[in-house]
């Protein structure tokens, strides 16, 4: 009999326990999920759209019935906001603008906090405003002629491998005939142009499998962070314990990839260094670092950040631009009318007796709408950079404590039925007005907002547009085996949404 009361004692100090873990939560935290033993309400989440957080996050929404989820990761604090308006307040109020300190953000920088995605604060501040004030100069914000040359020349280069046949082994790795392998082939264009702005040089064509190996270890890297890199995340033990299968050996092998390859470039930058003479962004850097140093003792410069700053832009450089192209490709495989419009617009207003240029783009509002819809549609990075709230706050009428991880659901906003009325169809010329783009009608933040914002975003969408529209003008595209295209791949969600590698077929246009 003592025993029977014992264990009902003892059941009943349990299931409280539990019952208090699962249900009780912060005063006035938005409605969520329950918070289970070890993972609290992640594997509610990923049950609601295995594979789509984006999709998971808006179904948790209605049948919470709220615009801002609340639920827990493990024992950190987490609210995901599903409502256009709230999201642009998010990433402009600055008590938002705190990062996450986790297993992958220390992963990638020496298990230190260097570089600029993943840092706050002061230091974050310095770096930031150094870094965008000398590549701007480079055109890394702003329209440059010889960053436009440096990618229209490897775009060409690229072609010509298709044109007139590969010459290595390492080509036929990318190029076989006439098929293309995707994403891969369009990464030249746009590592090189990085390279031009970090170190004023660039990687001639016998070094191309070169930048192909860095784009696809960075490739992997943004995919090992998938679903169970929010497991590991919450339990970083499951680095040592179940390394491939957390994806904590995916994760380090891509990062080490880049790490290595800008580490040979910086120390040759160091040993040539001359004082007299700035040859890129990484001698301007060098002598901001050798002069900060002598005066600050806690200077925010050293060669482990210059590292992971160069790291943190080739990681979106090698694989997001690439991939929008790339999904933009299987969207024209599935609906060859895209393709001709296009095609029809290239010839219209270039012709085929140069090459386009950007001061085509304001006259093929068809090609750039492409690529915002593309964006839209497909949501680069669904719940973006996961963001830390700096100090205990209010949002949308709800108390967010300080250090709650504060994740914005783009997906809400890009499918959002009160703005773009049929948003789940791929339709360019709803940002086309009167034959002109109409850039106050794209309402998506593909790039973020705020002080936030992708600083690439000049970059990559002025690369996008020149490499898509110098591509379209030499090539016709189809399926690898003849055969339409009835149904879009399956899309892996990692740190950005990507597709698998496929072949496709291009034929010469003349």
């Amino acid at each position: 009999m003592i025993g029977l009361i014992v264990f009902i004692l003892l059941f009943g100090f349990i299931f409280n326990y539990f019952y208090k873990a699962a249900y009780i939560r912060p005063d006035n935290f938005p409605p969520g999920p329950p918070r289970l033993p070890v993972y609290g309400g992640y594997w509610i989440l990923l049950a609601k759209a295995y594979n789509n957080l984006g999709l998971a996050s808006t179904r948790l929404a209605k049948e919470y019935k709220t615009k801002i989820v609340g639920l827990f990761l493990g024992p950190y604090p987490q609210i995901i906001v599903n409502d256009p308006i709230i999201i642009k307040e998010v990433l402009i109020r600055e008590e938002f603008d705190g990062r996450m300190d986790t297993v992958v953000s220390r992963l990638r920088s020496f298990w230190k906090k260097f570089g600029i995605f993943f840092t706050d604060g002061y230091f974050w501040h310095v770096q930031r405003r150094f870094t965008l004030r000398y590549m701007r100069d480079s055109g890394f914000g702003r329209r440059d002629n010889v960053l436009e040359d440096v990618i229209a020349h490897n775009t060409k280069e690229v072609m010509n491998i298709v044109i007139n046949g590969p010459q290595t082994i390492e080509e036929k790795v990318i190029v076989r005939g006439d098929l293309i392998y995707l994403p891969h082939f369009f990464a030249v264009p746009f590592i090189n142009g990085l390279l031009h702005i970090i170190t004023g040089s660039t990687f001639p064509r016998n070094m191309y499998p070169d930048l192909w190996y860095l784009a696809k270890q960075t490739l992997l890297f943004q995919r090992s962070t998938n679903d169970l890199g929010g497991a590991l995340i919450i339990t970083p033990w499951l680095k040592s314990m179940l390394p491939e299968f957390s994806g904590f050996k995916g994760l380090s092998n891509g990062n080490q990839a880049l790490l290595d390859f800008f580490e040979v470039i910086i120390k040759d930058a160091i040993e040539t260094y001359d004082e007299k003479y700035d040859r890129s962004f990484l001698d301007i850097y060098i002598r901001a670092m050798k002069e900060d140093m002598k005066q600050n003792k806690r200077s925010t410069y050293s060669v482990q950040q210059l590292q992971l700053i160069c790291t943190d832009y080739m990681f979106p450089t090698a694989t997001a631009v690439e991939m929008v192209l790339t999904m933009l490709v299987e969207q024209m495989l599935m609906h060859p009318e895209v393709q001709e419009k296009i095609h029809e617009e290239i010839d219209r207003v270039v012709g085929r007796d140069r090459a386009p240029t950007l001061d085509d783009r304001n006259k093929m509002p068809y090609t750039e709408a492409c690529i915002r819809e593309m964006m839209r549609t497909e949501t680069p990075v669904t719940l973006g950079v996961a963001h830390r709230a700096m100090v205990d706050t209010k949002l949308g009428g709800y108390d967010i404590p300080k250090n709650t991880s504060v994740s914005v659901n783009y997906v809400s906003l890009h499918m959002s039925k009160d703005i773009w009325g049929d948003p789940e169809s791929f339709r360019p010329e709803r940002f086309i007005v009167n034959g002109k783009l109409q850039v106050s009608s794209d309402k998506s933040l593909p790039f973020g907002a705020g002080r936030r914002l992708c600083a690439g975003e000049t970059f990559a969408r002025q690369g996008m547009f020149l490499v898509l529209a110098m591509f379209m003008q030499q090539f016709k595209l189809s399926t690898a085996d003849g055969k339409p295209l009835k149904q879009a791949s399956k899309r892996i969600q990692g740190i950005i949404t990507t597709i698998p590698e496929f072949w496709a077929r291009v034929t010469p246009r003349y």
